[in-house]
């Protein structure tokens, strides 16, 4: 067994940003969904009194007891400059140590990586961003706008206790804030011999979770059962689960595959993507999930013993749509569930982008270039979904860029709540450069 390894603390970003990433980790801030989540309090403390410590004034909110976020606006050089958002959350989903090679909230470092749930999914992302922030405190350098730091709560759910709290509640922070960058992406994709794409998020598919219900005649379960719920929804679902989705290409996704395509020096047929997917490896999974809508079951409740009918049925369905296609998603989901299904929104987020020709999108790009002259950044659409709604809703365009080299062998998308979750120490400690770069631009 490979030993774990000492982290040495040193007073820059990149000498500090791997011991403060296995620090969140071994906060438990576990997220099980449906309001079951263990606080967030303790490390947002822990965030508020680095920040402190760097000078700056942060505060904590709570929106119920334990479910707390960190909020702090650091004035820049310029008042009438338009001021940046940059916002992570701080709640992690649940870890079963059974089936991981370390303990998942031990924050542990081996064989050049920090492990751990969250190490990718957000806490690495919170890490850099602490990391940077604190050193250009120390060193008295600011940006033009005010920046403004949003360390949230309660993202593995829908935010009700973290972003949706602070956008609603504490709105005066986010004054003049038109811009901010968050999760998912940034990361590097192996593409060939002297090439890594780095996938910028400019969008994100919109939500719609919902639960259904069938209705129908309880009775004995040894007695004909023509009006039965529990077979009424389960023709439904099977019904929603069979249907192939039509390929629906958004101006991202086009700006994804034009980006792509450029950088791999090859083309992409648009009318075959699910095999053009398959052929690019891992940058065809870039557009995989994001080239067309998707309703997935994912639970179904129904009856209290094996010999009665029951009179309800229940199922719930994860549903993703594109940009401007949510009319067409709804009224897809009606016609295969049919008149008997009747369903209501668990979750409804409308899908936002962010302009992949402005200034921002180059700025981040050429922050990445500039560590980076492999680089070939592109626009990105995500599958699922951030944060960035809820900031959306009050006018913030979220780019994601958390920005993250990795070695050819780690499964970005696999380690988003998969097992052995992990994240390089170098892979950090560029992000820490990248990220100061960028930040010199607003």
């Amino acid at each position: 067994m490979t030993e774990p390894q000492l982290l040495d603390r040193g007073p820059t970003a990149a000498g500090e940003v791997a011991e403060l990433c296995a620090d969140l980790i071994r906060f438990a801030t576990v997220n099980r969904g449906e309001g079951d989540a263990d606080p967030e309090r303790p490390a947002a403390e822990y965030v508020a009194a680095l920040l402190s410590d760097a000078g700056a004034e942060p505060a904590i909110v709570e929106s119920a007891p334990g479910r707390a976020s960190v909020l702090v606006r650091i004035a820049g050089t310029d008042p009438s400059h338009p001021a940046f958002l940059v916002h992570g959350h701080l709640d992690v989903v649940p870890a079963d140590p059974a089936d991981w090679a370390v303990h998942p909230f031990s924050g542990e470092v081996r064989d050049g990586c920090v492990w751990g749930r969250g190490a990718v999914d957000m806490k690495g992302s919170l890490a850099m961003t602490l990391a940077v922030v604190r050193q250009r405190l120390r060193e008295g350098r600011r940006t033009r706008g005010d920046l403004v730091l949003a360390f949230l709560a309660d993202e593995e759910c829908t935010g009700e206790f973290g972003s949706r709290y602070v956008a609603r509640e504490h709105r005066d922070l986010f004054t003049g804030c038109t811009e901010a960058i968050s999760e998912s992406g940034g990361f590097s994709v192996p593409a060939g011999p002297g090439r890594r794409i780095y996938p910028i998020a400019t969008g994100e598919r919109g939500t719609m979770w919902m639960r259904l219900t069938a209705r129908g005649t309880a009775g004995h379960g040894s007695k004909p059962a023509p009006d039965n719920a529990v077979a009424e929804l389960a023709h439904a679902v099977s019904r929603l689960a069979a249907y192939e989705w039509p390929v629906r290409l958004t101006p991202g996704v086009r700006a994804l595959l034009d980006g792509l395509a450029a950088a791999l020096g090859t083309t992409i047929d648009h009318d075959r993507l699910d095999e053009e997917a398959r052929r690019l490896g891992a940058p065809g999974r870039l557009f995989e999930s994001t080239i067309r809508n998707s309703a997935n079951p994912t639970r179904l409740d129904a009856g209290y013993k094996v010999n009665v009918v029951p009179g309800t049925a229940h199922a719930q369905v994860d549903g993703r749509y594109l940009p401007g296609t949510g009319e067409e998603f709804l009224a897809t989901v009606d016609r295969l569930l049919g008149p008997r299904i009747t369903r209501e929104f668990i979750n409804h987020e409308e899908a936002p982008a962010a302009d992949p020709a402005g200034p921002t999108f180059a700025a981040l790009a050429g922050a990445l270039l500039a560590e980076d002259p492999a680089a070939r950044p592109v626009p990105y659409v995500m599958g699922g979904g951030t944060d960035a709604k809820s900031f959306n809703n009050i006018g913030i365009t979220s780019f994601g860029f958390a920005p993250l080299m990795l070695t050819p062998d780690l499964d970005y998308f696999g380690m988003f709540h998969g097992v052995d979750e992990r994240v390089p120490v170098e892979g950090l400690r560029f992000g820490t450069r990248v990220l100061d770069r960028f930040l010199d631009t607003r």
